[in-house]
């Protein structure tokens, strides 16, 4: 059995989760800014965190309480990123975890913080204790739509996706969201993504899982080629679908990590179709090169590329620009070799212009979303990465805060 898409589906969706999103006052015009996601039964845990060496202090707490056994639930909070806080922040990201298990009435090792927002700046701690005990009091096994608002930033909708399958005849869910718009980059960026499942799975197994589904997901995408302090994903299981544990032998679990996999990805395009100020949503794909790791750099040197990003915002098929990133990306290139489709149209062969007229070019390129497949002809290395235009409301949106 395949696994079904769920309606409406989010962070919710698998059994034994509650959510919820409230105004704290951190950000400044009453918008939700924290949410809590808590399991009914601890749950375990998988993550992965930026690979920027500066990390924000609710990173480096996390990375911690996650390697260290079950956990009950996590408390985002939007508007402040609490990173560059030096001890402070540490602190805060501490004082953050023990009141929430406090109220629960477990250890505050069963907590995980994440944050973003603002770099630089410390978290009014007051709010965030009343923000805590608010949400505390609202929790609910619906209430996934709104703890997907409160994590928002300069995102413009809430972005979340579900998907159920069945193991041992019983239903299993993976549901999830995120946020993200801007600082994305390969390696994660300033994104956030929390799913949970019912699936009965060991910590090291989920691991693999994860692990896994952010390289063909999450590290495939790009909008500005930045890369945050505070990304971070994470898987919780509880296991309360009551099924057989899930293990590599197990009939489904190639199931379990496809499924994984497509949340990841769906999550991950919808943060890339959110792009601060993009006009162009453009999956860069390269075939044929020598190894894996060629066809990697030849579609990041693509990807990456402001000349290419901004002809994409002129519906300039410029595919001049893409041989000269191909030529610097350190990828085996043999420039006679070299072939470049747009959505299928040849518009390169042998490294030369094609018999295309550029106008049915330029028609591709002016489309909401488009493919680019290059095609080295020096191996069977392959590589994909989701990316995006840079138009002027990028620049706009981002030359202050």
């Amino acid at each position: 059995m395949e696994a079904k898409i769920l309606k409406g589906g989010g962070v919710t969706s698998a059994q034994g989760f509650q959510a919820i999103g409230i105004a704290c006052g951190i950000k400044p015009r009453g918008e939700k800014d924290l949410a809590l996601i808590v399991s009914d039964v601890p749950a375990e845990v998988a993550a992965t965190f930026t690979t920027n060496l500066v990390k924000a202090a609710p990173v480096k707490l996390s990375m911690k309480h996650a390697k260290k056994g079950k956990v009950r639930g996590i408390v985002v909070n939007a508007g402040c990123a609490n990173a560059c806080t030096g001890v402070g922040g540490i602190a805060d990201a501490k004082r953050t975890v023990e009141h929430a298990a406090k109220e629960f009435k477990t250890k505050p090792q069963e907590w995980l913080v994440c944050s973003t927002g603002r770099i630089g700046t410390r978290l009014p701690m007051p709010l965030v204790y009343k923000g805590i005990d608010k949400a505390i009091a609202k929790l609910t096994h619906e209430g996934g739509e709104d703890a997907a608002k409160a994590i928002m930033t300069s995102d413009t909708r809430r972005k979340e996706f579900a998907m159920r399958f069945k193991v041992n005849g019983r239903k299993v869910t993976i549901g999830g969201m995120a946020k993200g718009a801007g600082m994305i980059h390969p390696n994660m960026a300033t994104m956030l993504c929390f799913i949970t499942t019912d699936a009965c799975i060991d910590k090291a197994t989920l691991q693999v899982c994860i692990d896994e589904a952010v390289e063909h997901s999450f590290n495939r995408i790009s909008v500005d080629g930045d890369t945050s302090t505070n990304d971070t994903v994470i898987v919780m299981a509880n296991g309360l679908s009551g099924t057989n544990l899930l293990k590599s032998y197990h009939p489904q679990f190639d199931l379990f990590k496809k499924t994984l996999t497509h949340v990841m990805r769906k999550l991950a395009r919808l943060i890339v179709e959110d792009g601060e100020g993009i006009s162009r949503v453009v999956d860069v794909v390269v075939k044929g090169a020598a190894n894996a790791q060629d066809a990697k750099m030849a579609a990041l040197a693509v990807a990456k590329s402001e000349l290419i990003k901004t002809s994409w915002t002129g519906g300039d098929p410029n595919w001049g620009r893409i041989m000269c990133a191909l030529g610097y990306s350190g990828a085996r290139v043999r420039e006679e070799m070299v072939e470049i489709y747009y959505d299928g149209l040849l518009a390169v062969a042998n490294g030369q212009p094609s018999k295309t007229p550029i106008a049915k070019l330029r028609k591709l390129v002016r489309r909401a979303k488009f493919t680019i497949t290059i095609h080295l002809h020096t191996g069977t290395g392959e590589y994909s990465i989701l990316t995006t235009d840079l138009t002027e409301e990028y620049v706009r949106l981002n030359k202050g805060e």
